[in-house]
C-alpha cells in the first residue's frame, strides 16, 4: 500500500525508522502552507466538467518543483501544474491533478523525447498530501529520482490521483482509478501546450510500492483505456498486487496505517458494501481522522492499530475480506489477472517488511503465464525501503534500454 518510508525488523529499529520517515514524509503534510495561496482554488474543479475526453486539460498554471525544503534547488525542468479530466472506478468523469515536469535539457536520445507517467508512493490522503503540494514546497520524498530522470533527458508526468488535492477522498491502491489517473496524466502532459512535448512520442511508466501498483495496473490497461498512448515499457516495484495478502501483513503493524488508507479508499469507492456498518464506534472515528492524514502522521499517530479492535464484532478486517460483498471489491484490484502488451520490469525484495514478497511475484509469473515479456528481479535487501533504494538503479538501466529500442529481456519460467 505504500510508501517508501523506512522501516526495520524489530520494533524499536522500526519505531527510530517512522520518525525517520517523518522528516521525508511531513513533505505532504506540510505542502499546502508551502505551496502558492492560488493553488486552493486551483484544486476546486469546475462544475459541472466541461465537456471533453479523458486527458483533456481542464486548466493548467506555471509552479516550481524545488528539491529541498529550503527552496534553494530548482528541479532541472519547467513545470507546469494542470488539472485534467480522468475517469474514475466506475467509469464515470472525474478531475485529477498534477505536474508535468519538461527537462531543461535539450533531447539527444533516439526519436523524440519520451514522456515516463510516474506514480509516487503513498502520501497520504488529505488534500494537503498532494505529490503537486509537496514539489512545490520541496518536500517531495521521492524528488532525487524524478530529478534523475530529468537529467536524463525524459518529461515527467506525475498524477496526484482521484482525490489528493481535489475533492473527495483519495481512492488509494485503487486498480482502475489509479491506472487512468496515470495514463491520463501522460494524455494531458502531451495535450498541454505549454510543456512542448511531442503528441506522439514514446511514454513508459514508472513507480514503486503504491506508485508500483499503480504503474503495474497502468501497463495491464492501457491495450484496452489508453490505446493511443504509445506505451513501450513499464517498472513497477513492490507492487501491491493482491490487497487480501498485504491486509494480512498490515493489520497490527506499525504502518497500520497503510491499511486504514485502504479501508478509507474502498469506502470511497464503494459506498454499497456497507464499511461503515462493520466498524464500531472507535472504528467510525478512525476511519473519518485517516482520512485527513498524510503519510508521517498517519505513521505515527496509527502505529500498530489491530482493526479487531475498530470492529463491531471483534473481527479483524482481513476476515471481511474473505467474504462477500468486500471479497469481489478487493478482488477487482487484483493486478497480473490481464497480459500487459509492453515489457515490464518487476522489482521486489524478499525482506520486503511492508509489502509481501510472494504476492508481487505472482503477479509477475502470472503476467508470464499470459504471455508478457516479463524481467523479475529478486532483491536482497532488507525492509521496504532498502528494496526501493535498490530498485531504482536497476530501474534507470531497464528504462534507457527501452528507449534505445534494445530487445527486452525476461526470465519467466525462472522465478
Amino acid at each position: 500500500m505504500l510508501t517508501a518510508v523506512p522501516a526495520a525488523a524489530s520494533q524499536a529499529v522500526s519505531q527510530a525508522a517512522a520518525s525517520q520517515a517523518a522528516a521525508s514524509g511531513a513533505a505532504a503534510s506540510q505542502a499546502a502552507s508551502s505551496a502558492p495561496a492560488a493553488s486552493d482554488e486551483f484544486y476546486t474543479p469546475p462544475s459541472p466538467l466541461p465537456d471533453g475526453e479523458p486527458g483533456d486539460v481542464i486548466r493548467n498554471e506555471e509552479t516550481t518543483f524545488f528539491l529541498d525544503p529550503l527552496k534553494l534547488t530548482r528541479a532541472p525542468a519547467d513545470a507546469q501544474r494542470v488539472m485534467y479530466r480522468s475517469t474514475d472506478t466506475h467509469g464515470d468523469a472525474n478531475a485529477v491533478t498534477g505536474t508535468v515536469l519538461t527537462p531543461l535539457r535539450e533531447w539527444d536520445g533516439p526519436g523524440q523525447r519520451p514522456v515516463v507517467g510516474y506514480s509516487a508512493g503513498t502520501q497520504g490522503m488529505g488534500d494537503h498530501c498532494a505529490p503537486s503540494k509537496a514539489m512545490a514546497a520541496g518536500m517531495e520524498y521521492e524528488g532525487l529520482f524524478i530529478s534523475g530522470m530529468l537529467a536524463k533527458g525524459y518529461a515527467v508526468a506525475i498524477t496526484d490521483y482521484e482525490g489528493l488535492g481535489t475533492p473527495g477522498v483519495h481512492t488509494y491502491v485503487n486498480r482502475k482509478a489509479t491506472a487512468h489517473a496515470v495514463l491520463d496524466m501522460v494524455r494531458a502532459a502531451r495535450r498541454l501546450p505549454e510543456a512542448d512535448l511531442p503528441s506522439d512520442g514514446p511514454v513508459l511508466t514508472a513507480g514503486y510500492s503504491q506508485g508500483g501498483g499503480a504503474s503495474a495496473a497502468a501497463a495491464e490497461l492501457q491495450p484496452s483505456y489508453a490505446p493511443d498512448v504509445d506505451l513501450i515499457g513499464s517498472f513497477a516495484g513492490a507492487p501491491p498486487a493482491d490487497l487480501s495478502a498485504v491486509a494480512d501483513r498490515l493489520d497490527g503493524h506499525y504502518a497500520a496505517a497503510f491499511l486504514l488508507f485502504a479501508v478509507a479508499s474502498m469506502h470511497e469507492a464503494y459506498p454499497d458494501l456497507g464499511i461503515e456498518d462493520i466498524l464500531n464506534e472507535k472504528g467510525r472515528e478512525v476511519r473519518a481522522k485517516i482520512e485527513e492524514r498524510c503519510t508521517a502522521d498517519g505513521l505515527v499517530g496509527h502505529a500498530f492499530t489491530r482493526t479487531s479492535d475498530l470492529t463491531v464484532d471483534g473481527r479483524p478486517i482481513g476476515d471481511y475480506l474473505a467474504e462477500e460483498p468486500f471479497r469481489s471489491a478487493v478482488e477487482e484490484q487484483r493486478i497480473g489477472t490481464l497480459k500487459p502488451e509492453v515489457p515490464v520490469y518487476v522489482a521486489h525484495s524478499r525482506l520486503d517488511d511492508i509489502v509481501p514478497y510472494g504476492q508481487g511475484r505472482d503477479m509477475a509469473r502470472s503476467w508470464c503465464d499470459n504471455g508478457a515479456t516479463v524481467q523479475f528481479d529478486t532483491l536482497a535487501i532488507p525492509t521496504h525501503v532498502g528494496g526501493y533504494a535498490a530498485a531504482y538503479p536497476k530501474a534507470y538501466a531497464w528504462l534507457d534500454q527501452r528507449v534505445r529500442g534494445e530487445a527486452a529481456p525476461t526470465n519467466c519460467g525462472e522465478f
